[in-house]
């Protein structure tokens, strides 16, 4: 039986194996950790599962009575099938909670064999202590990577596990012959949805002269003039528009383009298929900047760290006014800051922000909420969301008139190809460098949880990497040079309901959980699986 110790050195172990340890630790993981596996919702629809079913049911059927499971995820690492060949298989990997709708990526458990062979497009055996969480080291498991022929794209994986001290040799042989049937009857699918897509596309682009793109399933169609509208940076922000579309929906954006032009984006699932047909029209109004806006004082500007809370409260209050930082309480300490903000509200002025009113303890809290009721001055205040707005700082919150909500990078995947590019020139001081259109898919598909901040970074390090001519995937800083995969179309509308409850609660998660008629614990929950903020 082959065994490796949690300390043993790299060097004695598959590099793949210790490459994705090193990720692990990266991601902030213990080998000691609790594994973080909630189940969610099973896209039970999807074209690799249609595909897959037939081949593992014939499978199971060969391999009846082998102490095996067969395990299938998508290319997120969520399960959507797990079977034995025998039930007391099953049990044991039900027990580690290895069940439908688990995710099993490698930032959330480590190495292992589905989530390992997702992010390196290889496959891989994980042995026992091999795993990274120990809460995995009973089990020895085979994964494999499964590929669409058509579309190359990167489907899901199959692994094929069981007991530590079964044999495995034939895992290897068997889990290549399993993906290669899958993956047969994905390409005999693919013909069908392709030719759903065509005709969509050729109904849409009847009428002459109209702007019409087509995404999904490994295509992309667009009309002559559609072509002749959009640059690479706006290809880029139409497919992350289609690849955002919630399921059964109809959604419009507006989209200023890279030449200008103020358009409006309309998106529709195309039936039957993942595609999603995007109908491009004129907007005919004015672009209107953050400077135009007219605001009621008080102001409350909301917002994640780096969505530009700043910005958007300097804009509206002009570069005149006075800024005070509750980030400098620790260093001046509250009795000096306050006295700073009781001389600045105190008399006639410009306008004066108040930034990361988060930070305020309950003194400084009720200080400020007297001086906003008699200060003479225009006064714009600047927060993270959360439940504080509703508590310790409700007061502040219910003396602003007005409210500004800043959405992250992650909700605004459609701007980021034209954010990318316009940052790399403020950052260069030129165009003659520019991503390319797979370098913007692939920014477009972070999740950004740094925001403008985190994207200014990125932009900087590739910058250096390319001082002149295309920027290409490579050129990307490592921790960023994989777009990240949307969860399935279940998970998205789910991500999404709640999302705009949480919103339509003005941030209170007891009154979001109430709306949706579950408990605060299980809001928090679903928060935590689907990676809301």
């Amino acid at each position: 039986m082959h065994t490796v110790s949690p300390q043993a050195s790299e060097e004695r172990v598959h590099p793949d194996i210790a490459s994705s340890w090193r990720r692990s630790r990266l991601n902030g993981l213990r080998r000691d950790a609790t594994p973080r596996l909630t189940p969610g919702p099973v896209a039970t629809d999807s074209g690799l599962l249609r595909a897959a079913r037939p081949v593992l049911g014939r499978t199971l059927g060969e391999i009846e009575g082998s102490r095996v499971a067969l395990v299938l995820a998508d290319h997120a690492a969520c399960i959507l099938e797990v079977d034995g060949a025998l039930r007391a298989v099953s049990r044991s990997i039900e027990a580690v909670g290895i069940v439908p709708g688990v995710r099993l990526s490698e930032d959330r458990i480590g190495t292992n064999a589905m989530g390992t062979p997702l992010e390196t497009r290889r496959s891989l055996l994980v042995r026992g202590e091999e795993h990274f969480l120990s809460a995995f080291r009973a089990f020895t498991c085979y994964g494999h990577p499964i590929v669409h022929p058509v579309t190359r794209r990167l489907e899901g994986v199959l692994g094929i596990g069981g007991e530590f001290d079964e044999d495995h040799r034939l895992s290897a042989p068997l889990a290549r012959r399993i993906v290669r049937d899958i993956e047969d009857r994905l390409q005999q699918d693919s013909p069908r949805v392709q030719s759903r897509l065509m005709s969509a596309f050729r109904a849409a682009a009847g009428r002459r002269g109209r702007s019409v793109v087509v995404v999904g399933e490994g295509l992309v169609l667009a009309t002559p003039s559609a072509l002749d509208l959009l640059t690479p940076a706006d290809h880029a922000a139409v497919r992350a528009c289609a690849e955002s579309l919630r399921p059964g929906a109809e959604e419009s954006h507006r989209l200023t383009l890279a030449s200008g032009r103020e358009v409006v984006l309309t998106c529709a699932p195309i039936e039957d298929t993942q595609g999603v047909l995007v109908d491009i029209c004129d907007e005919r109004r004015a672009r209107r900047g953050v400077a135009e806006r007219v605001a009621r004082w008080p102001l409350l500007v909301v917002g994640e760290s780096g969505t530009g809370r700043t910005t958007e409260a300097l804009g509206v209050a002009g570069p005149a006014a006075t800024v005070l930082d509750a980030t400098e309480i620790v260093l001046v300490g509250e009795q000096a800051w306050a006295t700073e903000l009781g001389a600045a509200l105190d008399i006639p002025g410009p306008p004066v922000v108040v930034e990361s009113i988060e930070l305020l303890s309950a003194p400084l809290t009720a200080l400020l909420a007297r001086a906003l009721r008699r200060t003479p001055r225009q006064v714009a205040l600047t927060t993270t969301p959360g439940d504080h707005l509703d508590e310790v700082h409700a007061a502040l919150s219910a003396l602003c008139t007005d409210r500004v909500d800043l959405l992250p990078l992650r909700r605004r995947r459609h701007e980021i190809p034209q954010l990318a590019q316009r940052m790399l020139a403020e950052v260069t001081g030129h165009n003659r460098t520019r991503f390319t259109s797979d370098t913007l898919r692939i920014l477009a598909g972070q999740p950004w949880r740094g925001n403008f901040t985190e994207l200014r970074r990125v932009v900087e390090a590739a910058a250096a990497a390319r001082s002149a001519g295309d920027i290409i995937p490579t050129d990307l800083p490592a921790s960023h040079r994989s777009a990240q995969v949307p969860g399935s179309p279940f998970l998205e509308a789910e991500r999404e309901i709640i999302v705009a409850a949480i919103e339509a609660a003005g941030g209170n998660k007891l009154q979001a959980a109430r709306a949706l008629g579950v408990s605060r614990s299980t809001l928090y929950n679903r928060m935590r699986a689907l990676r809301i903020a």
